[in-house]
């Protein structure tokens, strides 16, 4: 009788074990999740930026968890939208960190949002991972604060060097009147004499404006051989159109900004002609093999492309990398959000969708110039110039 209880007990123990061998990898996951917050601007003015980097936040997830999490552990995002406002980013984070009990938070989408959220993350000790452009996000360097985007500061490096060798000497400049534009101007009025630049103009408008023919007609008035514009959509492409109205030849170049299909979309005939930096996301296939960014570049590409039926957007890629980074990190760190923070700082050599990332203490962002490519609208299609 014994020896048929056991045999019946060996064979029910090995029939647990075949099905636990079977089981989905992601099934078999018993630890803890790794909770990591996300606030993007995902619908009104700013969901261009804020949609794509949650499609990308998802799907990176998911591919996390397909092959067994980060040390066993899922990673579960929890998302809230700050539809692009100051106010509802505050009221997302310290949700985030008081009720959802989050590890790390990437976003926001914004420079507005994001110096918005930077006092929170800084008080409560918990690492965030901007998504947006803005240098003072990360300079001068706040201790929590991490970022995934190219710095205006490196954009306006990038427009001013082509400038200067095209002789061009005065230029105008139209800004947005916000966090972001504020940001723009500041640097393009600080690094005009290293270039040998004069500006002539300094025009602004609002993000809401509709209507900038009042500015231009200012800015045609001057000796300007240029004009660049900062902000993001949709400003910009009422720019672009406003200065084809006014039959103004004069080259127009963009902030980084407007660097996806949204703008070309906006501003229609008038995108054709503009130059701007850009993520080489926009023209992955035309950059040469030895780019050490290539090969994550077409992964991306094909991964968001394959799983939502869309084209691409370089602003997706700044949560894929915010996400990636964070996961090198909690794999050393655990749960621990000071030793995420110092994991993070300490990541060299990451080859990432918006650029090759070296963190150290003085410098939170980690990019250089060699994350930006220059490119021209040409018949609605990006082209490489620089």
């Amino acid at each position: 009788m014994k020896t048929q209880k056991s045999t019946v007990l060996a064979i029910l123990t090995g029939l647990i074990f075949l099905v636990l061998l079977c089981m989905p990898r992601s099934s078999a996951l018993a630890a803890e999740p790794y909770k990591i917050g996300c606030i993007f601007s995902v619908t009104g003015p700013a969901s261009f930026l804020g949609d794509p980097e949650k499609k990308s936040a998802i799907m990176l997830a998911d591919q996390i968890n397909k092959k067994g999490g980060i040390n066993g552990h899922p990673i579960e995002l929890v998302i809230y939208d700050t539809e692009g406002d100051p106010t509802k980013a505050v009221l997302n984070i310290n949700k985030l960190i008081f009720h959802d009990k989050v590890l790390a938070v990437i976003g926001p989408s914004r420079t507005p949002t994001t110096l918005a959220v930077i006092p929170i993350a800084q008080r409560a000790q918990i690492p965030l991972i901007s998504c947006a452009a803005g240098i003072k996000i990360t300079q001068p360097v706040k201790k929590w604060i991490f970022k995934t985007a190219q710095t205006d500061a490196l954009a306006v490096a990038k427009i001013y060097s082509y400038i200067k060798e095209q002789n061009i000497k005065k230029i105008a400049i139209i800004t947005v009147a916000n966090a972001f534009g504020e940001s723009g101007k500041e640097q393009l009025i600080k690094q005009a004499p290293k270039f040998g630049i004069e500006l002539v103009a300094q025009e602004s408008f609002g993000p809401k404006d509709t209507d900038m023919t009042p500015q231009l007609t200012k800015i045609r008035a001057t000796p300007a051989q240029a004009v660049v514009c900062w902000g993001t959509n949709p400003g910009p492409a009422v720019v672009a159109k406003n200065m084809k109205q006014l039959d103004m030849k004069i080259p127009l170049f963009q902030s980084h900004g407007v660097a996806s299909p949204k703008f070309i979309e906006l501003a229609g005939d008038a995108a054709n002609g503009i130059i701007l930096p850009t993520g080489k996301i926009l023209v992955a296939k035309d950059i040469p093999d030895s780019d050490p960014q290539k090969s994550a570049l077409l992964k991306y590409i094909k991964d968001y492309e394959s799983r939502y039926k869309t084209n691409v957007s370089g602003f997706g890629g700044y949560a894929y990398d915010g996400l990636n980074l964070l996961a090198i990190a909690l794999e050393k760190a655990g749960t621990d959000k000071a030793k995420i923070r110092d994991e993070l700082e300490k990541i060299k050599g990451y080859k990432g969708v918006s650029g090759v990332f070296n963190f150290s203490p003085s410098e939170h962002n980690g990019l250089t110039m060699d994350a930006f490519v220059l490119v021209k609208i040409v018949n609605g299609k990006w082209q490489i110039i620089k």
